[in-house]
């Protein structure tokens, strides 16, 4: 089991981010945290391409789709083809209920795909659950 894993929160929406940071709290949940507002920030973090931001393995992703500079499915894209980083697990957690959007990021290799919850008693419920899930998971080292 793994007991350490650095959580990478890919998310351009403040109210977000702060809702996930709460919901770890009240979760108890002592994971590093790491946050970039779009895919070309978590790819150079992830890459290693940003000095001020190193995120050491195990990873795994939250990823939102709807994002500026580069959205959640062409960030799927490019990790997917990238050697290195092509396995770490990615959940995306996003408001877009499209099917089209579910059909991209589930042929991407996603873990899960979650609608944000309305209520934050939801959010807390739903991270809550993935943070059982990526403790009883073995990530690789990557």
């Amino acid at each position: 089991m793994t007991s350490l894993v650095n959580i990478l929160l890919v998310e351009d929406d403040e109210v977000d981010i702060m809702n996930v940071q709460r919901a770890f709290k009240k979760n108890n949940i002592s994971n590093p945290l790491f946050i970039t507002r779009n895919g070309i920030e978590a790819l150079e973090a992830l890459q290693g391409k940003n000095p001020a931001m190193i995120i050491p393995s195990p990873r795994v992703i939250l990823l939102d789709i709807n994002m500026p500079k580069m959205g959640g499915i062409e960030f799927l894209n490019e990790l997917r083809n990238h050697p290195e980083l092509k396995a770490v697990s990615v959940f995306v957690m996003t408001t877009s209920n499209e099917e089209s959007d579910k059909i991209a990021a589930y042929d991407l290799n996603v873990a899960g795909y979650i609608l944000k919850p309305l209520s934050f008693e939801g959010f807390i419920r739903a991270v809550s659950i993935l943070n059982h899930y990526w403790h009883l998971c073995e990530m690789p080292q990557l």
